[in-house]
């Protein structure tokens, strides 16, 4: 497994995060459970924020559905950083963090009527419009309520971004945004600029994730500035914002090798930069909602291994005490990770072992072929790369708990979600009357 941030193997040979070693770091909290690398979140955060605000004058949204809980938000806002939030629910963790509403945007393909009045009584600073529907209830609501919010038109550049299909989300064929071609989009922002409440700021698109092919991004930027290239011509509206969204990949297992924070920032700077000059068009304000690239590096998860299955000539398979419920991914969309065994980090390799959840479903594997010491009962495997689409995606399936997150730094680590409790898991549960 490739060690980042602050991972390292110490002296007794056991896998250390954050100035703590994982076995304490379970019996002290119990597993599953997942870790984040405090400096290692910063790390990520800086690097977003130097290469888009501090030295590009744009500002960076991170995309809080990869994951959010209210000490990450706090974390968020003290590295400089706006949040891209696409719930009431995540606008409620927000705003329970002290996050200042006016350094959000509020994304989703069907908000509710309450989430926009929401939004809007908290002031949320531009809310993304996803489709007709939600700019005629915006309108109304907006009228209603005398408020005039400013928004971007999400659209659809056609642009293919070679990741999995269900991740994808640029493509014509999307149920997300305006499409460009067709004339839908250019329809869509002659309707706001006739609204008497509506604030046209810019437009926005977003291409897929866990996207490594930066031509990609590039050929993004450079559709959308075509548009308002041909938006300012056809309407005489000039964009003063471009959101370009996420979707720079990470590193989860080998044979992935995903660009730089800072190569990804320079190729849809220079594209847009390039385009300006062609156009005279004055440069808009760039706008970047990474949230994979971000997170997911800081985020590991540590299971306690219980019972395994030998089948003679065709594999053994080893039970963690975990699977999909706290990470869906490999079923999902057939994610590869890298795992280490925590407590024997530094032993010689024995053999390969398909690691597999404890949910009864058979596609709930979480490593199909990891190299491994000798294992037992009781050991720690250590999955890389989870701070994404794991916890945020993770359910209750056959009952099982959701596990606790902790923080590490520096030798300490602090519970920032507290695993969940049996009785949490019927707190909703009613019986009518009738029933008894």
């Amino acid at each position: 497994m490739k060690l980042q941030g602050t991972m390292q193997i110490n002296d007794q040979g056991h896998l250390e995060i954050g100035g703590c070693d994982t076995v304490d770091l379970a019996a002290t909290f119990g597993t599953p459970l997942m870790i984040i690398d405090e400096a290692l979140l910063r790390e990520k955060c800086r690097a977003y924020y130097q290469a888009f605000t501090q030295n590009g004058g744009g500002q960076v949204f991170y995309a809080s559905k990869a994951l959010l809980t209210t000490a990450l938000a706090r974390i968020i806002e003290d590295e400089g950083l706006g949040l891209d939030v696409v719930s009431g629910g995540e606008l409620t963790i927000a705003l329970a963090a002290g996050f200042p509403p006016q350094r959000m945007l509020m994304h989703g393909n069907n908000k509710s009527p309450a989430e926009l009045k929401m939004a809007l009584n908290c002031g949320v600073g531009r809310i993304v419009i996803d489709n007709y529907n939600e700019l005629e209830l915006l309108e109304q609501i907006s009228t209603d309520t005398g408020y005039h919010p400013s928004v971007l038109l999400r659209l659809t550049p056609g642009v293919d971004a070679h990741s999995h299909a269900y991740i994808s989300t640029g493509q014509i064929d999307s149920k997300f945004g305006f499409n460009v071609f067709g004339g839908e989009a250019m329809r869509a922002v002659e309707r706001v600029l006739k609204s008497t409440h509506l604030q046209l700021q810019g437009v926005h698109c977003h291409i897929g994730s866990q996207i490594s092919d930066l031509n990609a991004f590039r050929c993004a930027a450079q559709v959308m500035m075509d548009f308002l290239q041909d938006a300012r011509q056809e309407t005489g509206w000039t964009a003063e914002e471009l959101d370009l969204g996420g979707g720079l990949g990470v590193y989860y297992s080998s044979g992935d090798i995903p660009p730089s924070i800072e190569a990804y920032a320079e190729v849809i700077k220079q594209a847009v930069a390039e385009k300006c000059d062609e156009y005279d068009f004055p440069k808009p304000r760039l706008f970047v909602e990474p949230g994979r690239s971000i997170i997911s590096p800081p985020g590991t998860t540590l299971y306690t291994i219980g019972s395994s299955k030998e089948i003679p000539g065709v594999r053994r398979y080893v039970a963690v005490d975990g699977g999909m419920t706290d990470n869906p991914r490999p079923a999902l969309y057939q994610a590869i990770y890298e795992g280490i065994i925590a407590n024997k980090a530094d032993d010689c390799v024995q053999e390969e072992v398909a690691i597999t959840g404890r949910c009864c479903e058979s596609g709930d594997m979480l490593i199909w072929d990891l190299p491994v010491p000798a294992i037992e009962p009781g050991d720690l495997l250590a999955v890389s790369c989870t701070g994404a689409y794991n916890y945020s995606m993770s359910s209750n399936y056959n009952a099982l708990r959701r596990p606790a997150v902790v923080l590490v730094s520096d030798g300490h680590a602090d519970v920032i979600v507290k695993r969940e409790t049996w009785g949490d898991l019927i707190r909703l549960h009613c019986i009518p009357e009738r029933l008894y």
